[in-house]
């Protein structure tokens, strides 16, 4: 198989027809239309028939196969489970709500082929979304996902993307991770990422599926996302460094208080008893502080330690 076009949904009944029309005359007047290639649709919970739909395209259309969710359980599971389903060398995602156009298909294909790359990530450069609900959050967003990323993209979350098979069989999704799916890849060990400008067309039927909270979901999942990638492995080396800072301040407090009280007493001077001075519970909320950090550094390295991918490392090639 040569191409996989990938397109998770969730109901999408108006569209699908016409996506799927689309999409055979896009490869059929193309350079592609002597490649292999199928169309993996999977559904994610629909209630408004799309299912049923799909089974009707997929009986006249031997390129179509489909997978149906029992519910809805978010894009993060649908890509993982169309990207375990997925045959072909080069795979293609898209939305299906039209807004995606399948002519980008044949030069999304040549860029990574040719460039030798392993994902591409789509750039919609002109949006005909709410200016102020969906593209000032987008540009905040993509703003903030670079700087902590380090990837210069400038879509990370579009929906249309390129990806070598190895790619997609080695990374995993959950949550709502697919919108860093050029971030997890890289810190898999494929460097090789590069984005596209591509068509953004305005929404034909329906109305979008995600809402305002999506952005403030998707920083604190950017977070999350960010400190398994560099402390998942070793929960130590952060919990554990800010614990000992932590105990020595406290250490540091306590002691200069002790101090300060017997070179008062010593020279007669007037002084306030321990337990009534500030100083003194700041400095036990840093010892304590630093014995909770230092245990769940402890804690985490139990953990990870005894997980079955603490040694699971991605290998390029052998010879």
């Amino acid at each position: 198989m040569d191409i996989s076009i990938l397109i998770c949904l969730y109901n999408e009944v108006e569209s699908l027809p016409e996506l799927t029309d689309w999409i055979t005359h896009s490869m059929a007047k193309s350079d592609l239309k002597d490649k292999e290639y199928e169309v993996v649709m999977v559904d994610d919970g629909s209630t408004d028939g799309s299912w049923d739909i799909i089974k009707k395209l997929s009986s006249t259309n031997k390129n179509i196969r489909g997978i149906s969710f029992r519910r809805n359980y978010g894009k993060s599971a649908a890509l993982f489970t169309g990207f375990q389903a997925v045959e072909g060398d080069v795979i293609i995602t898209m939305d299906a709500d039209l807004q995606d156009s399948p002519d980008e298909i044949p030069s999304l294909y040549h860029k990574l082929v040719d460039e030798n790359l392993d994902l591409i990530s789509g750039w919609k450069k002109k949006r005909y979304d709410n200016r102020f609900t969906k593209n000032l959050p987008s540009i905040i967003y993509n703003h903030t996902a670079r700087r902590v990323t380090g990837l210069k993209l400038h879509d990370m979350n579009c929906g249309i993307k390129a990806y070598r098979k190895e790619v997609v069989k080695d990374i995993e999704l959950y949550g709502d991770m697919h919108r860093y799916i050029p971030y997890i890849a890289l810190n898999a060990g494929y460097s090789k990422i590069d984005e596209k400008v591509v068509e953004h067309r305005k929404r034909k039927f329906g109305k979008s599926k995600f809402g305002i909270s999506r952005f403030f979901n998707g920083f604190l999942d950017l977070l999350t996302l960010n400190f398994f990638i560099k402390w998942g492995k070793k929960p130590m080396h952060i919990f554990g460094v800010w614990g000992i800072l932590s105990f020595i301040a406290g250490f540091i407090i306590t002691a200069w208080i002790i101090i300060n009280k017997v070179s008062c007493q010593v020279n007669g001077l007037k002084y306030r008893p321990v337990t009534e001075q500030p100083l003194f519970y700041i400095a036990l909320c840093f010892l304590l502080m630093g014995i909770l950090l230092f245990l769940t550094g402890f804690l985490g390295e139990l953990i990870s330690r005894s997980s079955q991918e603490r040694n699971n490392y991605n290998i390029k090639e052998k010879i």
